[in-house]
């Protein structure tokens, strides 16, 4: 009795482990990502434009899927509008005149795909490229910590001083509802604006809580693929797919929580400039925001972040990999069941941020999985993170630290059609050594 109780124990033990591993990273009892996902968009081809889309849309406008729209110049929703687009619609951002779509302030886009019949936005050139157009944005009435009035002029050439209202966003409703963006892909925007800015794949500014974003794909973006600035919004089930820039970047007092969701970099199409998977920051600039305010505050549950990369150890060793996550002064963030896989190093903190209780509660990392980094968690432009990895090593986190390769760690990430980022359980070795530099043989 005595041995099949221990027996009973042990599978138990081993049940539990099983279970608490498939926990981390994106999860699903199916693999989300069939069916509606595209990683080799440039090899689609779409029907030629039957309408254009071009100017103000100032009343309620419906686009159906049986018409492909050409959308030419900056096309803003506005006078509290709402833009209705049909699961299926192909929506062709034009390369000449930097293409864009904005929803303004107190206006709405309901644009719900379904699973088997997504809404796509993507460029209207014969070879397609990373900023063939501008991108998607949406503005809302949600707070910010930024001192003022708020704007997207910037991104908008030659606009008349009537459309300027149009580009204003921020407000006092954290509740306020900007539509429905479900099912949605969005493919080679980001076209450059000045020497170093770039539009987004999608920009949400001061969006509230009752606006629905889920199930959104952005692949070869040149600017950022995801920036939330402000706003409280809840974000399920995104997926970055090759950005140059950020792959989800959080500013200005955004309260968000970002579930479920999966960022691939790959080293031969980063940008040259600091880019990561996710970016936490409260501002860009000290003197543009109210520190009376609340900073950005982002919680992140069952992320996949991880490079796409046959020979991890070569191409950080030739520069192309930097980290993956990094956290500015003033910032939050609560990042659990979580997968990072191949950065160098996994987290990095700005510089300013002086490590103490106060600021390590306020930066928490629990029951991750870091895995094939050079390096797991640094403060920027210190060598020296014995601190951290004492703290965020301890057991009461739950952090398990590994060595395995992309293929042994994912279910099937080299599937063309249909790759699976789900952890491949059975495979996981974990390594006792925190310092996962050392297993890549890579010195810092």
């Amino acid at each position: 009795m005595k041995n099949i109780t221990q027996v009973l124990l042990i599978f138990l033990f081993c049940i539990g482990n099983v279970f608490g591993q498939q926990e981390k990273g994106i999860i699903g009892a199916n693999n989300w990502l069939y069916n509606w996902t595209e990683f080799k968009p440039n090899q689609n081809n779409y029907d030629e434009p039957t309408q254009i889309l071009a100017g103000n849309i100032d009343k309620d406008t419906k686009l159906v899927k049986r018409d492909t729209y050409l959308l030419l110049g900056s096309v803003f929703v506005t006078n509290g509008a709402t833009l209705t687009i049909e699961p299926g619609t192909v929506i062709i951002g034009d390369f000449d005149s930097k293409a864009s779509l904005t929803i303004s302030k107190g206006a709405k886009i309901i644009a719900e795909g379904l699973e088997t019949d997504p809404i796509i936005f993507t460029s209207n050139r014969s070879v397609k490229r990373a900023g063939d157009w501008g991108g998607l944005i949406v503005l809302g009435d949600a707070p910010t910590n930024k001192f003022g009035n708020s704007s997207v002029a910037s991104y908008h050439a030659n606009l008349t001083p009537s459309a300027y209202a149009n580009t204003n966003f921020g407000g006092s409703d954290p509740e306020s509802n900007s539509g429905i963006l479900k099912y949605v892909r969005i493919e080679f925007a980001g076209k450059r604006i000045s020497n170093n800015d770039y539009f987004n794949g999608l920009l949400l500014a001061c969006i509230g809580s009752n606006t629905v974003i889920e199930n959104i794909m952005v692949s070869y973006s040149a600017g950022n693929s995801f920036e939330i600035h402000g706003g409280q919004v809840d974000l399920n089930k995104l997926v970055s797919y090759r950005s140059s820039g950020n792959d989800f970047k959080f500013n200005y007092g955004a309260n968000s929580k970002l579930n479920n969701s999966l960022a691939v970099r790959s080293p031969y199409v980063s940008s040259s400039y600091a880019v990561r998977c996710l970016q936490i920051s409260s501002y860009n600039k000290k003197e543009e925001v109210d520190f009376s305010k609340n900073g950005t505050l982002v919680v992140a549950e069952n992320i996949t972040l991880v490079t796409d990369s046959d020979n991890i150890k070569a191409d950080i060793e030739k520069g192309l990999v930097k980290e993956a996550v990094y956290v500015g002064q003033n910032s939050s963030l609560s990042m659990s069941t979580s997968v990072i896989s191949g950065f160098n190093p996994a987290v990095l903190f700005e510089d300013t941020i002086y490590i103490n209780q106060e600021n390590l509660e306020k930066i928490k990392f629990s029951n991750m999985y870091f895995n094939n980094c050079n390096g797991n968690i640094f403060v920027e432009n210190n060598s020296n993170n014995e601190d951290l990895e004492n703290w965020y090593g301890n057991s009461a986190f739950f952090n398990v630290y590994a060595k395995s390769n992309n293929t042994e760690t994912f279910i099937d990430l080299k599937n063309d059609k249909r790759p699976d980022f789900r952890l491949r359980i059975n495979k996981i070795i974990a390594s006792k050594d925190h310092f996962a530099s050392e297993d890549l043989g890579i010195n810092e």
